[in-house]
């Protein structure tokens, strides 16, 4: 079963905090899917993809898109259930619902400590996530930016 991490925004955009961690995977040899909880949310992050870095952008799709074939895509942005690239990284934003960790690695709830349901929604997750004996980490953003892990 794959390890749940959870990471705590408190200072960055999860479209600046998002890029950095969807590398990471790739670098690993890796394939994310990113499943939000809106179309919209899914379009930002789209956006802020194709434009994080000046140097570079990170090769991703969206599900749906005309002629996609989502097997090739090595990050993948879906609002729907299923891993449909294959992807070890699974990428949870704005509440969406993890279902199934079968076949991850690794799943990865992202959230803004800022947005009071969301911290409600965390928390709940992580409960059930512990009660269920899922191995959960949790990681804090510091006032520097950089991850630091208190669970």
């Amino acid at each position: 079963m794959a390890e749940l991490w959870f990471y705590h925004l408190e200072r960055s955009e999860l479209e600046r905090a998002l890029p950095p961690l969807l590398e990471k995977c790739l670098q690993r040899g890796w394939r994310a899917l990113v499943r939000a909880g809106s179309s919209e949310r899914l379009d930002a992050l789209d956006a802020a993809l194709w434009t994080w870095r000046d140097e570079s952008f990170l090769p991703h799709a969206r599900q749906g898109a005309a002629g996609l074939d989502p097997a090739r895509q090595p990050i993948l942005l879906t609002e729907a259930p299923g891993n449909p690239n294959g992807a070890q990284a699974l990428f949870l934003i704005d509440g969406a619902e993890p279902g199934s960790l079968d076949g991850y690695e690794r799943a990865c709830v992202v959230f803004d400590g800022r947005d009071e349901a969301a911290l409600e929604k965390a928390r709940s997750q992580w409960k059930q996530a512990k009660a269920a004996g899922v191995a959960a980490s949790y990681w804090r953003e510091s006032a520097a930016g950089k991850w630091e892990k208190q669970a």
